[in-house]
């Protein structure tokens, strides 16, 4: 009966992992489609970019999508919250559609390659652990918004130097948080009690893929800067 109930446990687990990484490529695969129409569209690049208040507000829009599907999920319908991912991955296609501007076409698709690869072998790692990655996780969200101070901080000082330091240490910060969100991942996915409503369990999918979508987003544009090569 242990035996059975074991298996039944490992099922549901490996079922909403794979629903969270499907969910999570559906979001990948949306974001480099806009990014690539919109970068090959002079006048939505004017528009975007040509425009600080606009590019701004889109980027404020997509931290505002991202606070507000964090904060409301669970009071929300599963359809609303599959909405609302796809929008804000398709959002941030557009956003950081000039990565076809400013590197090129071969740069981009080796570091995507490589981003994969390294999100991959940490997200195994992640799974198979008997480590607890809790500790690891607090220290790595710390480096994160010693990131976006620095960052922050570079917007006015300028310099390539810090710029490249902070690639870097992104890099670093997003490959502990990547083994951290998936071993969170299936923690959750084993806590989950058994009967859950299909909407429940696809809310707990999205707000998986989303973790991760983020954790891979990041941490490519960090290895982009560093292995891209520029268009100039």
């Amino acid at each position: 009966m242990e035996i059975l109930q074991k298996s039944r446990t490992e099922v549901v687990v490996n079922s909403f992992i794979q629903s969270t990484y499907n969910w999570m490529t559906i979001g990948l695969g949306l974001t480099g489609l806009v990014a690539f129409f919109v970068s090959n569209s002079p006048a939505l690049m004017t528009l975007i970019f040509g425009n600080q208040l606009i590019f701004f507000g889109l980027i404020i829009g997509e931290l505002a999508m991202v606070f507000y599907l964090s904060a409301r999920v669970h009071k929300m319908a599963a359809s609303t919250a599959t909405a609302l991912f796809i929008f804000y991955a398709a959002l941030n296609g557009a956003t950081i559609s000039f990565i076809f501007i400013a590197y090129t076409s071969s740069s981009i698709a080796s570091t995507f390659f490589v981003c994969a690869a390294t999100f991959g072998t940490c997200s195994i790692y992640g799974m198979v652990t008997k480590r607890d990655l809790t500790s690891l996780g607090g220290f790595m969200f710390m480096g994160l918004i010693g990131i976006i101070i620095a960052s922050l901080v570079n917007l006015f000082v300028q310099s390539s130097a810090i710029s490249m330091i902070i690639s870097y240490i992104g890099v670093f910060v997003f490959i502990g948080l990547t083994a951290y969100d998936t071993q969170k991942l299936k923690e959750m996915a084993r806590s989950q009690p058994a009967g859950l409503d299909a909407g429940v369990v696809r809310k707990g999918a999205i707000m998986g893929a989303l973790t991760l979508y983020l954790d891979f987003i990041n941490m490519f544009l960090f290895l982009l800067h560093i292995l891209g090569g520029s268009r100039d």
